[in-house]
């Protein structure tokens, strides 16, 4: 891979982990907030819920750097309803066999990151 394509992956590798970051924090936030009401499975769906706005905003703009689009949007949409149900699903299992609910949602979101990159760099990045 020539240098100049190394360093624009890099920098969206960075900036991906930057997003990430901050969608995670407000997904779990959120999570262990509404586990004082709610069952693990909504409350994580809640936490999904909020984060998907700020992520799909700090996602385009900032990690891939385009524009906000009708064909964006349904991309990161779909990527995500897969992702959604990626993590609902190891959630359950890993509460089905006995995890700590707090820990529980915080190591799912571990599992999926690499998963969610690859899905959202073919959503934003296309061969030219």
């Amino acid at each position: 891979m020539e240098q100049k394509k190394w360093n624009e992956e890099l920098g969206r590798i960075v900036r991906f982990g930057i997003t990430g970051s901050l969608s995670t924090l407000i997904h779990y936030g959120v999570y262990l907030l509404t586990l004082l009401w709610f069952s693990p499975t909504i409350a994580y769906t809640l936490g999904y819920g909020v984060s998907f706005c700020v992520n799909y905003v700090l996602t385009t703009l900032f990690t891939f750097k385009k524009r906000p689009s009708s064909k964006n949007a349904a991309g990161f949409a779909a990527s995500h309803v897969l992702n959604y149900l990626l993590e609902i699903g190891i959630l359950n299992a890993f509460l089905y066999y006995g995890m700590e609910k707090r820990l529980a949602g915080i190591l799912v979101i571990i599992v999926v990151v690499p998963v969610n990159f690859l899905i959202l760099r073919f959503v934003f990045v296309r061969k030219q």
